[in-house]
């Protein structure tokens, strides 16, 4: 019996860990072992997903344990272990080394624990962009329960504030906690911090000049970097609408692809493409920006691996599985690839875009019509019936979050 090229293991039970298992199985045939502590609605009962409820995934003995189980059952076959969150990479990093020297074939296609950990930190992030002379937030980087000076911040209020690592983040909990804070005076960023550093937060804090713009400034470069650091594939999206949940604010629900022949896109990415060749990034990575008043795209932060908005770029035509499969087990040298189709890929109902991002309602419309509206959980080859109830429900859902926040 010949093996398939690949058995991907995902860590992660969210919407982009069912994203990437359907990338997988739409090209391959494969269905991907997703590891998870619960059993989600986004992994359940899916033909893409093979799903293993499995304790001890934030311990790195517990992940190096159950990896090494799931390795045991195809000795023979290639493994490819992704993960779905930032607290995921972090664990499956540390363990990278005694997984890949086997038993079995394994290989985790992410630069080195380093790297990844640099890519990712926003103030890190902050201070390649400033040396490269790419635009990016006036950043003020600040430790958690420190009492700045008016004179030091970076701008006038209001300002953002953010835990410059999102992993660090994940370990703690403090009252109003948010992914992205606005705070309007100092006596706020004061407490704020206060209460960060209360809940033993560690790394370091980034105080951010408030970029003004509405959901459609922002916008996503996704690109996939090989081992040896050329470009394989890179693209613009253009964002319609984000959550407006205070612990998911910023995560982009609906973005359009953006053809590179578009004037300034090209820019754009080269742009980007040199902050991550200067922080050393390889693999894949999602990277975040956001158009100030004079329509120049300011960079955010990096998320260094594949999340839910990377299935815009199967969507639109550009297959995520056969790049890794291509650049880390097959080794075909990459021919650089800018993403040309304009695709609209969403998790929210299309009525919720009409409702919450008006402006762009015949940009929905046309594309719509032209078969080019993507949402990854509507996939033909699902069968389970109450797969197909609770995505149903997970829409009615999603119109009351919005409901509720916005």
């Amino acid at each position: 019996m010949t093996l398939p090229p690949v058995r991907p293991i995902v860590l992660g039970g969210d919407i982009g860990a069912y994203a990437t298992a359907r990338t997988f199985h739409e090209r391959y045939g494969v269905r991907s072992v997703v590891l998870a502590g619960v059993a989600t609605g986004p992994v359940r009962d899916s033909v893409a997903v093979d799903l293993r409820i499995t304790d001890g995934l934030d311990e790195p003995a517990g992940m190096l344990a159950a990896l090494r189980a799931v390795v045991a059952e195809q000795p023979g076959a290639q493994h490819l272990v992704l993960a779905s969150a930032d607290w995921r990479l972090a664990t499956l990093l540390e363990v990278r080394e005694e997984l890949e020297a086997g038993p079995g074939h394994v290989l985790v296609p992410y630069a080195s624990r380093e790297i990844v950990t640099r890519v990712g930190d926003k103030a890190a992030l902050a201070h390649a962009c400033a040396e490269l002379g790419v635009a990016t937030p006036a950043t003020l980087v600040v430790e958690p329960g420190s009492a700045p000076a008016a004179a030091d911040l970076p701008a006038d209020f209001p300002l953002i504030v953010k835990p410059a690592s999102t992993a660090a983040a994940h370990e703690v909990s403090y009252p109003g906690q948010a992914k992205v804070h606005t705070v309007h005076d100092l006596a706020a960023l004061h407490d704020l911090l206060a209460r960060m550093g209360a809940a033993g937060m560690t790394g370091q804090v980034c105080v951010q000049e408030r970029v003004p713009g509405a959901d459609d400034a922002m916008a996503a470069v996704n690109v996939f970097l090989d081992p040896d650091g050329a470009v394989r594939f890179a693209q613009l999206g253009r964002v319609l609408l984000e959550e407006h949940t205070p612990t998911a604010l910023g995560n982009s629900v609906a973005q359009v692809t953006v053809p590179g022949s578009h004037p300034g896109v090209e820019q754009v990415l080269e742009d980007v493409i040199r902050v991550l060749r200067h922080l050393g990034m390889t693999g894949f990575a999602n990277v975040d920006l956001k158009r100030d008043a004079e329509g120049t795209y300011r960079v955010l932060e990096v998320n260094p691996r594949v999340g839910r908005s990377g299935y815009a770029v199967t969507a639109s035509g550009y297959d995520i599985a056969e790049m890794y499969v291509n650049a880390y087990l097959e080794k075909v040298p990459a021919q650089r690839i800018t993403g040309e189709h304009e695709h609209l890929f969403t998790v929210v109902p299309l009525a919720v875009l009409h409702r919450y991002a008006p402006d762009s309602a015949a940009l929905v419309r046309r594309l719509r019509r032209a078969g080019a509206v993507t949402n990854p959980l509507y996939y033909r080859a699902e069968r389970h019936p109450r797969r197909w109830a609770w995505i149903a429900v997970a829409m009615v859902n999603q119109a009351r979050k919005f409901a509720r926040h916005s």
